[in-house]
């Protein structure tokens, strides 16, 4: 009996600001799988409902869709003043993160699960922390804590406005597998057949 090669739909997701073209040229003509570009968040619903047998989410659930309000806000407890990331921020300024990205993922995982046939499955690759680690014992919260003095370091000599190095904060969060866990416990959509922390290029901090 001969065998048939099934056919596959892959599509593609960005913003509509990002250039799919320098995408598509870079798919090699001979594939082997139809291929499409689809605009949107993915924080957000971008399929009909049990359309995606697969999802891969490769290095994206880090960036929020948005910064916290609280961390712009002059009159906020959570102002980021003098930072452009939450690391060796104030617990406010790292509540206001956290509340953020808790929002961002449930409204991923809520869309995806919509989206998924029963049975599909979705892999996910995010930058994240060891459990119980703050971003500051880590070499990439350290990095992004030295760029933000750098900016502010600028300010000071008058290149930069100091204003708008404070009005300016990264939407990036760093996660661990525990919050993982419990987010995807909490949704409840989905089970977790395998969840491992890989090698990083980032080593930890001197002395983490």
């Amino acid at each position: 009996m001969q065998t048939v090669t099934p056919e596959f739909q892959v599509y593609f997701n960005d913003k509509a600001s990002n250039d799919f073209n320098t995408l598509f040229a870079s798919i090699p003509l001979e594939k082997r799988y139809f291929a499409a570009g689809v605009l949107g968040s993915f924080h957000g619903r971008l399929f009909p409902r049990a359309s995606l047998h697969f999802v891969n989410s490769f290095t994206a659930l880090h960036w929020l869709s948005r910064v916290p309000k609280e961390a712009g806000d002059i009159n906020s407890s959570a102002r980021n003043k003098g930072r452009i990331h939450y690391t060796n921020a104030s617990n406010e300024v790292v509540q206001a993160y956290t509340a953020q990205y808790v929002l961002n993922m449930e409204a991923f995982l809520l869309a995806r699960a919509h989206e998924i046939i029963c049975g599909g499955l979705m892999f996910i690759l995010v930058p994240a922390i060891p459990d119980d680690t703050l971003a500051s014992q880590e070499s990439i919260g350290l990095l992004l804590d030295v760029l933000g003095t750098c900016l502010m370091e600028m300010a000071k000599m008058e290149i930069l406005d100091e204003a708008k190095v404070d009005s300016f904060n990264l939407p990036v969060y760093l996660t661990s597998p525990k919050q993982v866990k419990e987010l995807v416990d909490r949704v409840g959509c989905f089970t977790i057949e395998r969840l491992e922390r890989l090698e990083t290029l980032f080593p930890p901090a001197s002395g983490a």
